[in-house]
Parts: structure tokens; C-alpha cells; sequence
């Protein structure tokens, strides 16, 4: 399928490429490049929960993906099991693991002809695609740079409390939350938690953006500051979120419980504990962690970054950006300036 998409770059999204998770599920990449041929190697960007591969393209002067166009990369973003563009599933971060990401990188890898694939991944794409690097099922990637959470999983005591809670309580009456219940709540249920919402989140006039500080974290709102996104992205955010499943979340709830990353399904492929051994990968790690993050603390990419540099030291680095939270770090309003030029400096980092 053939898409055209001009952003303020000047590249466009050349198409849409189908791939098959190897449960069978249908998933896609985005492969977008410039006007001119690209002079570096594909890198994979990768999504967190209940959004889409849309996220990295906010309606900012300069996203990621023009910075990265623009620096000769050729992008492919991935649309995995949790995008909204895909129908709804209750996915964990196992299957994603083991189905979706190495079918992903093997796809790109035979749509380029290289050999060598580099990564940005957020959120539950990081959580997951760590999964998949330390289990050994994307050998052909070689630098990956991890945004928010990877290996080591620490959260807000109020986020506790709703993991432990809440979400026991939610899975009694819904499979799934939805932060665009804040707009147009289809059912009686949806109606209910919507108003919950409502009385307890004050924070601005925007009802997906409290919809989802009510759903991912702790803070008001909990994704990002509303002083580093514009006005823009504050209104584009409303068609950016979907439904996200609570199976995931009582997932996150056993990580949090032991601190880091553990597998809840039987698949062979994965360790039960995730820091419980060496890596399977010698991937280059570049963790991110904005110090404001107040869906999971910056102290999981410190702990993380810890474990890997006790393994090979100095190899790894660790960036804990000022001012920043969660999701902002993508699509703040100064991003290119502030962060986007050390995720580079990092893709190139001994290159």
C-alpha cells in the first residue's frame, strides 16, 4: 500500500510493509524516507502501549523521524500487537517478545539487504524488545537506544497501588481501559470509568490527556509536563491513544513486584527472570530516562544501565534528561534541540 505523508522535512512515508508475527497476527512497518536515497543503515522505532507508530511523528517543527530521515537513516517504524492501528488484543509483552519484533527486524533486514539493524524503542516496545535482545532473537541488531523502562521496572507508589489494586478490581468488569472513553464512551462500564476519571483528574480541559494519566501513571497529567508540548500536541494526543488491555497491566504488575522483567507465558524461547542471567546479545545499549518521568521512575533505567555496565563496563551509556518525563521526550516541543542529538550521538556512537 502506497501512502503519502509530507512533513516539514520533506519526507514522505514511501509505504506501508505487511508482515506476519509468527503467531500469524498481521502486523506492519511504516518505511518512510526523504527525497533522497537514505545513506545509512535502517533503524526500527518502536512504540510503547496503546498507541501506534504514529507516536514518533508529533506535530512538532523537527520529530524524530525527520531528524533521522534528514541524518541519511533509513526508518521503519513498527506497528506491533499493542498499536491502536491493529484490532484489538490481549497481548502480553511475551508475545510480542517472541512473535512480533524478531519477525519485524527479519523483515527489514530482508527488505534492505543489511545485515545490521540499529533501534529506538519506548515504553512496552523497550520492555519488550529488551525481552527479545536478551533472549537472542534479534541478533541482527547491534545498537539500541531504550527510552523510559527496559529491564528494570520501578514505579510510583500510587502506581503500585493501582497495579495491585485497581487493575484486580477493572479486569472484574472490562478486558480493556481506553483513553478515548474521555470523548465518547460506547458502553455503561466505559461510562463509569470515564466519570471516575473526571471527578479525580483536574489537570487541563483535555480528556484523553486525563484519561491517560489516569490509565499509565501517577502524575497530573503523567505521560508529560503540559509546559514541554505545545498546544498542538496537546489537542493531536486526542487520536493517538486507544485501548490498551489489563492482562498487560497485571504483567507489569509481577515486574514491578520483583523489580524487573518476568515471562507469564510458557514460551521456551524466554527466561522465567529476565535478570537472572547474562544477555543473550552483544548489543550496544544507550538507556534514556526523562528525571520528571512519573510513569516509571528513571531509577529503572539507572538499575538497568547498572546491570549491563557490571557485565561490560564502559561499553553502555546512560542519559537522565532534566525537564523531561515520559512521553515528552519524543514529542516535546524542543526535543530536536534538547534530546534528539543525543539519541543520534548515540546510533553513531563508534561508528
Amino acid at each position: 500500500m502506497q501512502e503519502e505523508n509530507p512533513t516539514s522535512a520533506g519526507e514522505v512515508v514511501s509505504r506501508i510493509v505487511p508482515f506476519k508475527a509468527g503467531d500469524g497476527l498481521d502486523c506492519n512497518l511504516i518505511h518512510v524516507q526523504g527525497d533522497k536515497a537514505p545513506t545509512r543503515g535502517p533503524v526500527l522505532l518502536v512504540h510503547g502501549a496503546g498507541v501506534r507508530a504514529n507516536i514518533f511523528r508529533a506535530p512538532v517543527e523537527n520529530s524524530l523521524v525527520d531528524v533521522l530521515v534528514e541524518r541519511g537513516y533509513d526508518v521503519w517504524l513498527e506497528n506491533w500487537r499493542a498499536s491502536i492501528d491493529l484490532p484489538a488484543n490481549l497481548w502480553t509483552l511475551d508475545q510480542a517478545a517472541v512473535h512480533d519484533h524478531p519477525k519485524a527486524v527479519e523483515k527489514i533486514v530482508e527488505e534492505t539487504g543489511a545485515d545490521r539493524v540499529k533501534a529506538v524503542i519506548h515504553c512496552q516496545g523497550s520492555t519488550s524488545f529488551m525481552m527479545s535482545a536478551m533472549a537472542g532473537l534479534i541478533p541482527q541488531v547491534d545498537v539500541i537506544v531504550s527510552n523510559a523502562v527496559s529491564l528494570y521496572t520501578v514505579v510510583p507508589k500510587w502506581s503500585r497501588f493501582k497495579l495491585r489494586s485497581l487493575v484486580p478490581a477493572l479486569g472484574l468488569i472490562t478486558d480493556y481501559l481506553n483513553p478515548r472513553w474521555g470523548i465518547e464512551a460506547p458502553t455503561l462500564r466505559a461510562k463509569l470509568i470515564s466519570l471516575a476519571v473526571r471527578l479525580t483528574h483536574h489537570e487541563c480541559d483535555n480528556a484523553v490527556c486525563k484519561q491517560v494519566s489516569f490509565t499509565y501513571g501517577s502524575g497530573f497529567p503523567a505521560l508529560w509536563s503540559h509546559d514541554t508540548i505545545s498546544d498542538a500536541t496537546h489537542e493531536w494526543i486526542k487520536g493517538e491513544f486507544a485501548a490498551v488491555p489489563l492482562k498487560f497491566f497485571a504483567q507489569m504488575n509481577r515486574c514491578v513486584k520483583k523489580g524487573n522483567l518476568v515471562a507469564v507465558e510458557n514460551y521456551p524461547e524466554l527466561p522465567r527472570d529476565f535478570a537472572a542471567q547474562p544477555p543473550k546479545t552483544d548489543a550496544r545499549f544507550a538507556f534514556f530516562a526523562g528525571a520528571n518521568n512519573l510513569c516509571f521512575l528513571p531509577d529503572s533505567q539507572v538499575r538497568t544501565y547498572d546491570f549491563f555496565n557490571s557485565l561490560r563496563k564502559d561499553y553502555h551509556s546512560l542519559n537522565v534528561l532534566p525537564g523531561y518525563g515520559h512521553l515528552d521526550v519524543f514529542m516535546g516541543e524542543n526535543s530536536a534541540r534538547d534530546i534528539f542529538p543525543l539519541m543520534i550521538n548515540e546510533l553513531e556512537r563508534g561508528s
